[in-house]
């Protein structure tokens, strides 16, 4: 009960607060509503960044296993020379995770970038929002 009333009392005090130097409380609150917005953007632009690394790593190891179980199989059929199979397929491959990895990577740093540009943008408006509560009403 004293919780709800330490919450009552701190309303109140922000309410007199607004009232006494005439800001605009309909700015403030469409100023919160626009910043859970701009965190709503971050979170959804995140998540489709992670669900891409996953689908290209999914994708990666599914191809990676798959040119393993072939070799395997060209092994076992070509009875001398399994060696050179390998000595062929092993650098592709190697040349094919360095190009996974690196997709990997813009993924990684698109998703990352794009957050932040959608904070920077974000963090500017609220610069002039509070600019403009800020400047009592006349």
């Amino acid at each position: 009960m004293e919780a709800t009333n330490a919450a009552g009392a701190s309303t109140r005090k922000l309410f007199d607060f607004v009232k006494q130097n005439r800001l605009d409380p309909v700015a403030i609150l469409e100023s919160r509503r626009k910043d859970i917005e701009a965190i709503a953007s971050v979170n959804a632009t995140l998540l489709a960044g992670l669900q891409s690394l996953v689908r290209q790593q999914a994708e990666f190891l599914t191809d990676t296993a798959a040119e393993l179980q072939s070799l395997a199989v060209r092994g076992q059929a070509a009875d001398g020379q399994p060696a050179a199979k390998v000595a062929e397929v092993l650098p592709r491959s190697l040349h094919k995770a360095v190009a996974g990895l690196r997709g990997l990577t813009d993924t990684v740093y698109k998703a990352q970038a794009d957050s932040i540009a959608t904070v920077g943008k974000r963090l500017v408006e609220n610069v002039e929002e509070v600019k403009g509560i800020l400047r009592p009403k006349q």
